[in-house]
């Protein structure tokens, strides 16, 4: 019997979508970074159960105050199977009046897992005070620091996840309606049509991207709701963005448009936009999908990057990039280095989406990993 007739008749018989899959998995670096993606928007979409405390509440005790380790040893050398940590000791330097933290050991702060907190409403649906790790009433846990008010860094870098991830998401949802319904009509369709979409396209890619940006931002009304202004800065973003997936939609329609498959849909008398998405646009749904994998880091980056300026997200919305304007001072960096955490979490996101890209551009390729 050959080597071909003792083929597995599941990987002979595979669809196109199983063995996409079966070459993602080969890619070991993109395999992983889906799985941390995965578990970190899980993180954000439960963020009022992840964080130990509301992203708004205040520790007057604590303004500026470095991160706390989380310790299993106390400084008598004691081991405690409870992990906990300890609270601070302040003290006002003289010379530079800067706040000096250091270890209380009179006041040691059990983690508690599972338990019961401060209370929430869960997607502003469900009440709820379970929290995966908190302590008790009156004690208080910073592993990241806080803040120029107290504000725990750590709650407000898992809500500000939600915000920044999400808004990454819807964005490029709007991204590829836009690009490929006027990259389709131009390609399909050509003439005038082709035309005037190429001329806008032109045009809006003609604008220096960040004063647009600045400008278009500037026109939200001051009055619109925190809700408003979030889908205002996606509509925006989304707005400057479509134009390069579109020229690359025209490509792939111009190329199709004469097949045969296409000619008999048109013959049986299927409307154009019928042909579009029903006939056309499957066909290379895979390489759509590694655009969009790579279009969604440079929503994050956007966004991040006008709020930082002050144009995008404004408090009290918390997003990664509100959280970075706290560290636009120098001074702020050199004294408290942890309020560039959230930036931290940018970088990574950012590579997990390109290592997942990269993977999938490779897995859609019939031809990867041949000679």
């Amino acid at each position: 019997m050959s080597d071909a007739a003792a083929m597995p008749n599941s990987l002979a018989e595979a669809s196109s979508a199983k063995l996409t899959w079966l070459r993602f998995r080969r890619h070991k670096l993109a395999l992983y970074s889906a799985g941390f993606l995965i578990l970190l928007y899980l993180v954000v979409a439960f963020c009022e159960f992840f964080a130990p405390f509301d992203p708004n509440w205040r520790n007057p005790r604590a303004i500026y105050a470095p991160p706390q380790e989380i310790r299993f040893v106390d400084a008598e050398g004691n081991f405690h199977w409870r992990p906990f940590v300890y609270g601070y000791d302040l003290h006002i330097n003289p010379e530079t009046w800067v706040r000096e933290y250091s270890d209380d050991h009179s006041q040691r702060f059990p983690l508690r897992f599972f338990s019961s907190g401060q209370d929430y409403r869960l997607w502003n649906l469900f009440d709820a005070d379970r929290h995966l790790v908190t302590v008790a009433d009156g004690q208080y846990m910073h592993l990241f620091g806080t803040d120029k008010l107290g504000r725990d860094i750590f709650s407000r870098v898992i809500y500000g996840g939600r915000v920044s991830m999400s808004l990454g998401l819807i964005g490029v949802a709007l991204t590829l309606l836009l690009g490929v319904l006027f990259g389709g009509l131009a390609g399909y369709l050509g003439g005038k049509v082709d035309t005037i979409v190429l001329r806008v396209i032109e045009v809006i890619q003609s604008f220096p991207t960040l004063p647009l940006w600045m400008a278009m931002s500037s026109a939200l009304p001051p009055h619109w709701s925190t809700i408003g202004i979030y889908f205002g800065i996606t509509v925006i973003l989304s707005f400057i963005l479509w134009t390069g997936l579109a020229r690359e939609v025209r490509g792939r329609f111009l190329a199709l448009r004469n097949d045969d498959f296409v000619i008999a849909a048109r013959l049986l008398g299927a409307s154009n936009l019928r042909i579009i998405f029903k006939h056309m646009l499957p066909s290379f749904t895979s390489h759509i999908i590694t655009i969009a994998t790579l279009a969604i880091p440079g929503m994050i980056l956007a966004e991040t990057a006008l709020s930082f300026l002050g144009i995008g997200l404004r408090p009290p919305v918390v997003s990664w990039g509100v959280l970075l304007q706290q560290a636009q001072n120098y001074q702020v960096i050199v004294l408290t280095p942890w309020l560039l955490i959230p930036g931290v979490f940018v970088i990574l996101v950012v590579i997990a989406f390109n290592l997942v890209g990269d993977g999938m551009r490779d897995a859609a390729d019939p031809y990867a990993g041949r000679n």
